[in-house]
């Protein structure tokens, strides 16, 4: 990691690419720009769900220890339901482009970024106040008007500032917002589960806050499509292994 630029070097190895995702867990710091997209890059994203599925072993095999010595913990929202092909495309597709536009979108500091998402924010802000709980036609029409103009508005500023770099301002309260993002990223699974059970549920998003923590490092450092595919690879893994448990019982 050098002064000027933040970046660290690529790394040679899944051992020399952990290394650089604790560097900058010990001092998160903000590149430039990110690595531009390409097989190095691809097989960072691999290297990195080595290591998500090592730390989700380990999270399982505790919660599993702790499961057979009868202590109860809170289920979550995916319990007892019947997962079709709907839910699949949700947990899969849907949930990582949301919460990585969302959560990490604007992590690059750059302001053709920042202003996308706060931009799709406000219009999906805009259709749940025009639509939200409705089923009239008008208003569902709308709601889906404001989100689509919001995409293409929010698509236009990231073309119209593709050049601009990071804000200087945001590179400096980089360390805050990576660990805010991290933390409000595990907080949102607090809802999975019922309202009166979310203080017991709180260790049970530890594998969202871990993860987090390599999705941000993703972001930063090989873009936004990175820290998605390593979500979808990671979501697709959850998914099969409730299928699994399903089809075991």
């Amino acid at each position: 990691m050098t002064v000027g630029t933040t970046s660290l070097a690529r790394a040679n190895s899944t051992r020399g690419e952990w290394a650089n995702f604790a560097a900058f867990l010990k001092q998160p710091a903000l590149p430039e720009r990110a690595n531009a997209p390409g097989l190095a890059s691809l097989v960072a994203v691999l290297r990195l769900l080595l290591l998500d599925l090592a730390v989700m072993g380990v999270l399982l095999a505790i919660a599993s220890a702790v499961m057979a010595i009868g202590i109860d913990v809170p289920e979550t929202a995916l319990a007892g339901v019947e997962i079709g092909p709907g839910i699949i495309f949700a947990v899969i597709v849907f949930a990582p482009l949301a919460e990585e536009i969302a959560f990490r979108g604007w992590l690059s500091g750059r302001p053709g970024h920042v202003l996308a998402v706060l931009v799709i924010l406000g219009a999906v802000a805009m259709a749940v106040a025009l639509g939200g709980g409705s089923t009239d036609p008008g208003a569902l029409h709308g709601a889906a008007l404001a989100v689509v103009g919001g995409m293409l508005i929010g698509l236009a500023a990231v073309f119209a500032l593709r050049k601009r770099g990071r804000m200087g301002w945001f590179a400096a309260v980089f360390p805050a917002l990576f660990w805010l993002s991290t933390l409000g990223f595990a907080s949102i699974h607090l809802f999975n589960f019922p309202a009166d059970e979310m203080a017991m549920a709180l260790p049970l998003v530890l594998p969202q806050f871990a993860i987090g923590t390599m999705l941000g490092y993703l972001r930063v450092h090989y873009g936004l499509w990175a820290s998605i595919l390593l979500h979808l690879l990671h979501n697709g893994a959850f998914i099969s292994l409730v299928l699994l448990a399903g089809g075991a019982a």
